[in-house]
């Protein structure tokens, strides 16, 4: 039975709908009383300081939080700036720039990584470009501002400043062999970093990551690139249940140029996914063992002994860490967000020597984020689910667990980004019924002033997402929301859009105002309706990883418990509902509209995983085991494995980029084979050279083409 969870404004009716509603113009009508402003995640604070610096152009400038007037051209380039570091002493701006003729020098290599061209720049009597960097990634200062380090080549290089010398840190690095103080593919894809190295505190050494992949195996994808006669791009990917690469920690000393191993333990078959120096100057580095569910941080002292300062276990998965998952205070202390104590992501304070000391945030909600630290370490600030799931806000607690305080209340979704000592903050607020609007805050919460470059309007938006739960046959509480037409009438019956992710952890129902091209839908007479299936996050642990070792088995159910709930609904026609998802969504849009005997007029499946066996080891196995050790929950959930149920009442759109390094093409053609041997018809558009989100050339065109499958087939 269906409930409200809670009630947002009505539709506001301020556009008109229209037959054949082309996505560009629906965002150009979805955005036109969108208020513009300066976005807080463009504000980089200055070290040190009360200020930000931010690229105005060809200009980077120094501005003060409080006082918009207050502000200082640090420099200014030839090009427009693309993006720029301060050192720490503030005396020098490394950045990159567009070329003369307008292009980028940066080069993709895969999602998150590129070289660029880079330039130093000095400021004081000097006030010249020093240094330039061709081709180079991962570039960043040394604490104490007397070197860089970069990485060329797979080799890790470092340059002295003063003495304006490059030296080699490494020199083995060989492509599709050893990588040195950067990441591997699947490194750089699933722990989201890409910089493998550290400087100590004192800038006196740095720590880095050599990777050997030469047993990994390698992927191999076609390229056309318009060219008489095409080549293959070969890249190692490890997938489930393959061979990794196997990680080395070494420390660099640079006044004495030497170089030794730290020992990461008694086996290969691991992961480190960060290394770093605690405030004291001590070497810290994680390690995730191959079943990733067991996380250790691990402390290594000047004589080379090592403890373990943090220990986590779980059954099923401990969550992948980051960058954020520990944050030191000082040398003793430091703050862990983990998820396994209380079933529930919380913040804990520990101590290097005492271990746990007390909890700082409890109850059945999630903290989203940890924000950072007042500038006397007394207070913590983190964003969290407390107010709804739906919804993040801002709070303050002490660093003893008391006296905690919510600064950003406002019903919605926040965004904060903190100066440099949290003196301020600037965030970022959205709802489904509120355009997106920008401040700059106190320590205290208070607004200083704003960011907006237009003055926002009572203007809302007109198709708003309606938020409601309903309970599946097996018991489970679910959440959704549904985007009606502008004039709807619950007397009428229409045809409704399923969109979806339903990935592990992922969130979709939530409050905030985005846009896509479904909305079109809706101004063309069509209902858009999503649901968070089990696996997704926010709603606790035990919700999250009831769907571990059987991947793909409860969000199908969950997501056909949904189409049903939808057929059930008077003004739902439950002979026209479709069904739409990108990646883990595509591979959702597949299951469903293969076991859904017929409940589904028409499934876009968008770079759809099509088995788990051909997806990468670190995100696959984490989530349902090792292949070699769970073949059940890798195959009867494979898509490839059940082609023979596509009803003939369903229309299938299968879309994917031939280059795409992430869900690989391979996924949709062995789809395809299993269709055609089963005699079942299907559609297909194919993106030549397009990555896993069809950029740069494709976004729009993909769109249009989702759109109007919709429009002649649903």
């Amino acid at each position: 039975m269906r409930r409200l969870l809670f009630t947002l404004s009505a539709l506001t009716l301020t556009l008109v709908a229209s037959a054949q509603v082309r996505y560009t113009d629906m965002l150009r009508e979805r955005t036109k009383d969108a208020p513009r402003y300066q976005h807080p995640a463009t504000l980089t604070p200055a070290e040190g300081t009360d200020k930000y610096m931010r690229i105005e152009g060809r200009d980077v400038v120094l501005l003060d939080y409080a006082d918009p007037n207050r502000k200082e051209v640090v420099f200014t380039a030839s090009q427009p700036v693309l993006s720029f570091v301060q050192s720490p002493d503030g005396s020098m701006v490394l950045y990159d720039e567009l070329n003369a003729d307008g292009t980028s020098p940066r080069k993709d290599i895969y999602r998150h990584s590129f070289t660029s061209d880079y330039r130093l720049w000095v400021g004081g009597e000097r006030n010249a470009n020093v240094a330039t960097f061709t081709g180079v990634r991962d570039v960043s200062f040394s604490p104490d501002s007397r070197h860089l380090a970069m990485s060329c080549n797979n080799d890790l290089y470092i340059y002295d400043i003063a003495a304006d010398k490059l030296l080699n840190i490494t020199n083995d690095g060989l492509w599709n062999h050893i990588i040195n103080g950067t990441t591997d593919w699947v490194y750089e894809e699933e722990y989201g970093f890409t910089k493998a190295y550290a400087f100590s505190t004192d800038g006196t050494e740095i720590a880095y990551l050599k990777f050997d992949e030469s047993h990994v195996k390698e992927f191999e994808m076609m390229r056309f690139d318009a060219t008489l006669y095409n080549k293959a791009y070969r890249f190692k990917y490890p997938k489930a249940g393959e061979e990794n690469s196997i990680a080395r920690l070494f420390v660099y000393n640079i006044p004495t140029q030497q170089t030794r191993e730290i020992e990461l333990g008694t086996t290969t078959d691991q992961y480190i996914p960060r290394v770093d120096y605690t405030p004291a100057g001590k070497l810290f580095f994680y390690r995730v063992n191959r079943l990733q569910n067991h996380f250790e941080v691990v402390m290594v002292e000047a004589d080379g002994s090592q403890k373990v300062i943090y220990d986590e276990r779980d059954e099923r998965y401990v969550e992948r860490p980051d960058h954020s998952t520990i944050t030191f205070i000082d040398g003793e202390r430091f703050i862990v967000r983990e998820e396994t104590s209380a079933g529930w992501f919380h913040l804990y304070l520990h101590t290097v020597s005492g271990g746990r000391q007390c909890a700082l945030t409890a109850g059945e909600w999630e903290v989203t984020s940890l924000v950072g630290m007042s500038k006397d370490k007394r207070y913590v600030y983190y964003t969290s689910t407390e107010q709804s799931p739906l919804e993040r806000h801002l709070y303050r607690v002490g660093i003893n667990g008391k006296g905690k305080v919510c600064l950003l209340s406002t019903p919605g979704y926040w965004r904060v980004y903190p100066s440099a000592d949290m003196s301020y903050f600037a965030a970022e607020h959205s709802a489904t019924d509120c355009y997106p609007t920008a401040a700059v805050y106190d320590a205290k919460g208070r607004m200083v002033r704003s960011l907006m470059i237009d003055t926002p309007t009572d203007a809302k938006p007109a198709y708003q997402r309606n938020y409601y739960t309903f309970t599946t046959e097996r018991g489970d509480e679910l959440q959704y929301y549904l985007i009606y037409p502008e004039d709807f009438d619950a007397q009428r019956r229409y045809p409704v859009l399923m969109t979806q992710y339903s990935g592990p952890g992922s969130q979709q129902i939530e409050n905030r105002w985005t846009t896509d091209w479904e909305e079109a839908l809706a101004r063309n007479g069509y209902i858009v309706a999503c649901c968070d299936a089990r696996g997704t996050g926010y709603r606790g642990e035990d919700f999250k990883k009831v769907t571990y070792a059987n991947l793909g088995y409860n969000e199908v159910e969950d997501q056909l418990s949904f189409a049903r709930h939808l057929a059930e609904q008077s003004f739902i026609d439950e002979a026209r509902i479709g069904i739409y998802g990108w990646s883990f969504g595509g591979f959702m849009a597949l299951g469903c509209s293969l076991k859904g005997d017929g409940l589904f007029k028409m499934a876009i499946a968008v770079a759809p995983v099509t088995s788990w066996r051909y997806y990468d080891s670190i995100y696959t196995e984490i989530y349902n085991g090792i292949p070699q050790q769970n073949a059940a929950g890798y195959d009867n959930n494979s898509p490839i494995n059940f082609a023979d149920r596509l009803s003939d009442k369903t229309r299938l759109l299968i879309i994917h980029g031939t280059a795409d390094d992430n869900v690989h093409f391979q996924n949709a053609m062995e789809m395809c084979r299993a269709l055609n041997r089963a005699h079942k018809q299907y559609d297909m558009m194919v993106y030549p050279d397009q990555n896993h989100s069809m950029r740069p050339n494709d976004m729009t065109n993909i769109r249009e083409k989702m759109l109007s499958y919709c429009l002649e087939n649903l």
